[in-house]
């Protein structure tokens, strides 16, 4: 029987990201704030179609907004893992990232009261010690790799990648990797980021990337009779009228397609009820 899966994620930064990025002035501050607005919007929207989802939140965020973190726990939705702060691993020592990821870890814990399932990490970008550390601390799933769009896979360790010799892989893990692109993220397509370095510009209208979003549904449903699409959404970019509008209108249209909403979590174990874990 057919299946397609739909996982709504929202990752709950607030100011978390700008902090990393060393914007701490009051203007990308009050950006970030807007994202309990957001949040509260979504829930709205969610508890009305009766959708369950993920919201990948850092520690940051737990221990600065207890009630609004608190309220996604009550209306059960799953809490994933997405570093204590916003810094990407990649940027850290071995130590600093053992720590933050152990720090986040203790703030799920003390909301929730259990350990995280699942990680993404911030910015989508690992470190060569962050499978390493996801396997130690016993997490399940990953969200954070590209190298399938609808089908879930097992992530790799110990990959050999240099410019002088072909690639020289390394040996799946028992740790399920979720798929996510850049293309199917709201805030590469909506968000105005100014730097020292870069500026980056909105792209895309709603309307366009509405489109983009439910034709990557519809395309799932034509070539595999089983699969998962994840979404990613920020509260503090989504949470604005016209894209809460665009938001309301994607679930309604792959609704209408036959998506089943899933948390990642339960998405992860509707996998494994198909294919067996590595070793």
């Amino acid at each position: 029987m057919p299946r397609h899966i739909v996982c709504l994620t929202f990752d709950f930064d607030s100011f978390s990201g700008f902090i990393s990025r060393r914007q701490v002035t009051p203007t990308p501050i009050s950006r970030g704030e807007f994202g309990v607005v957001g949040a509260g919007r979504i829930l709205d929207l969610l508890a009305a179609h009766g959708i369950k989802s993920t919201w990948f939140t850092p520690g940051f965020t737990i221990d600065t907004y207890p009630e609004a973190a608190e309220r996604v726990l009550v209306a059960g939705h799953e809490i994933g893992h997405h570093g204590w702060t916003h810094v990407p691993p990649a940027r850290f020592s071995a130590e600093e990232e053992a720590a933050d990821q152990a720090r986040g870890i203790e703030s799920i814990r003390r909301l929730t009261g259990a350990a995280p399932r699942g990680y993404r990490s911030p910015s989508w970008d690992l470190s060569p010690n962050t499978l390493g550390l996801l396997l130690e601390n016993g997490f399940d799933y990953d969200s954070s790799l590209m190298g399938d769009d609808y089908t879930p896979y097992f992530a790799r360790q110990g990959d050999v990648i240099t410019q002088a010799e072909p690639a020289v892989f390394g040996r799946p893990t028992r740790l399920v990797e979720m798929p996510i692109s850049w293309s199917l993220d709201d805030y590469p397509h909506f968000e105005y980021v100014r730097t020292d370095e870069y500026v980056q510009q909105p792209s895309l209208s709603t309307a366009q990337v509405l489109q983009h979003f439910v034709d990557d549904f519809t395309y799932m449903t034509r070539i595999l009779d089983w699969g998962i699409l994840t979404y990613t959404f920020h509260p503090f970019v989504v949470g604005r009228g016209h894209r809460m509008m665009m938001l309301e209108r994607l679930i309604e249209a792959v609704a209408g397609q036959g998506a089943e909403f899933l948390t990642m979590a339960e998405a992860v174990d509707a996998f494994l009820e198909r294919v067996e874990r590595p070793a």
